[in-house]
């Protein structure tokens, strides 16, 4: 059995990521970004090059992963375009630093009114665990247009706009075709009735020590000795 986390348990992994342990943000969000990237290259049947995604970024750390996935699957050879939630001008920290290495790399950056009329992948990236009721604004725009379609979606740690402790999903919600969770599941997602939000639910590496959960009561031995993603259900 793979143990399960609360919103306020992963709260506290990230705390003590950066403080006790000095694994800095943005070497978690490259963990992040990376995995999520191979998972999207998995969906597109092992190689991207010529295919078109789109990324749905937020400004927070969920967007920044998104962010880092964009760059690797542009670095692979996919046609990708990145969607904000808010003008660039408005990010800040360690996303804001992802949008620059984006810009500097001519990526399409665009706001929820310039998106294409069809895709082959959609990354969701839009909202973390610290969603806060119900999406709005650019990001509940950004969430149903991305249901509208009829490509696959890929949700990085959680469908936006779900409650990762509750299960609870606001509207809108995305409907993920599979979700990559990062450290270990959220207690949220492994709620059968919200199923139809998460899809395929997978689990990445973002190299937590184990003595970090095993300080917080929480055992987990060798879960990605032999792969950085594995399938959870």
């Amino acid at each position: 059995m793979i143990p399960s986390l609360t919103t306020t348990q992963m709260i506290e992994v990230d705390r003590a990521m950066i403080e006790d342990y000095h694994i800095e943000l943005i070497q978690m969000m490259e963990n992040a970004g990376r995995n999520f990237a191979e998972l999207a290259r998995r969906q597109m049947g092992g190689a991207v090059k010529g295919h078109s995604v789109v990324v749905l970024c937020g400004s927070g750390n969920n967007g920044g992963g998104g962010m880092t996935a964009a760059r690797h699957l542009h670095n692979w050879g996919a046609n990708v375009i990145v969607a904000l939630t808010k003008s660039a001008d408005d990010y800040r920290g360690v996303p804001a630093h992802q949008l620059d290495i984006l810009k500097r790399m001519n990526i399409p950056i665009v706001d929820s009114a310039s998106l294409p009329p069809t895709v082959e992948l959609i990354l969701d990236a839009i909202i973390g665990y610290s969603l806060s009721g119900s999406p709005r604004g650019a990001a509940a725009d950004l969430i149903r247009w991305a249901n509208k379609q009829t490509s696959p979606i890929l949700s990085l740690d959680t469908p936006s706009g779900l409650d990762t402790t509750t299960g609870m999903a606001y509207e809108p919600t995305i409907h993920a075709t599979a979700t990559m969770t990062l450290a270990l599941p959220k207690k949220g997602l492994l709620n059968p009735a919200i199923k139809p939000y998460v899809g395929e639910l997978f689990l990445a590496d973002i190299s937590v020590p184990p003595e970090l959960y095993l300080a917080m009561g929480i055992k987990v031995s060798g879960l990605f000795d032999r792969e950085d993603i594995i399938h959870i259900a």
